[in-house]
């Protein structure tokens, strides 16, 4: 077995054991450990709470000694997170651009990019017009944002029998938040130019 699948195998290992608030992460399948999904939950107190959203978390070859490739599926409105799924996050890079170093490990992405959704940086955004947004009308930023978590990464149940709704948190893959995201546009980006890489 090779270096990095002892690794990976081993912080799968430490994460199910003790599992970081708010994050999980597994197999996409059970014989390829290289190939992961994690699940971040919006914190409290920012627009994505209560949001479960999906990610998709690709071991490179040379891991640890580059970062793995992390992208999101379910859809996000924040500055830093394109509508491909992309992050633009420093840890993610290498030296120069970058700081990523071999002793960070999956779990240590997986809560930076947790903060980086509770924090985004507009200094460094994927998507402008989201910046500018979050720079000059915070609260139209989180008011879009939350409306979009709502759409993308939260079930709510139909009518029961009593005529209750009730938000299960799951994200349905069936749903939108599971369609292609080369296709969503976030609500109020209309015009938005995406930062390529």
């Amino acid at each position: 077995m090779a270096k990095k699948d002892v690794r990976v195998k081993r912080e799968l290992e430490r994460i199910a054991k003790q599992p970081p608030a708010g994050i999980s992460l597994c197999p996409i399948s059970e014989d390829n450990v290289l190939e992961l999904r994690a699940t971040i939950i919006g914190l409290a107190g920012t627009p994505y709470e209560s949001g479960v959203f999906k990610l998709d978390v690709s071991i490179t070859d040379r891991y640890p000694y580059e970062p793995p490739m992390v992208r999101f599926k379910t859809p996000v409105y924040h500055p830093n997170i394109d509508t491909s799924g992309r992050i633009c996050l420093e840890l993610l890079k290498l030296p120069p651009t970058g700081c990523w170093r071999p002793v960070v490990t999956i779990e240590g992405v997986l809560l930076a990019i947790q903060s980086l959704m509770a924090t985004p940086n507009p200094d460094d955004p994927l998507m402008d017009g989201i910046a500018r947004q979050y720079v000059t009308d915070k609260k139209e930023f989180e008011r879009s944002a939350k409306e979009h978590t709502l759409l993308h990464a939260c079930q709510t149940q139909p009518n029961s029998a009593n005529g209750s709704n009730s938000a299960t948190g799951a994200n349905n893959e069936n749903s939108k938040g599971s369609e292609d995201l080369s296709s969503q546009t976030p609500p109020s980006s209309s015009g938005h130019k995406q930062k390529m890489e």
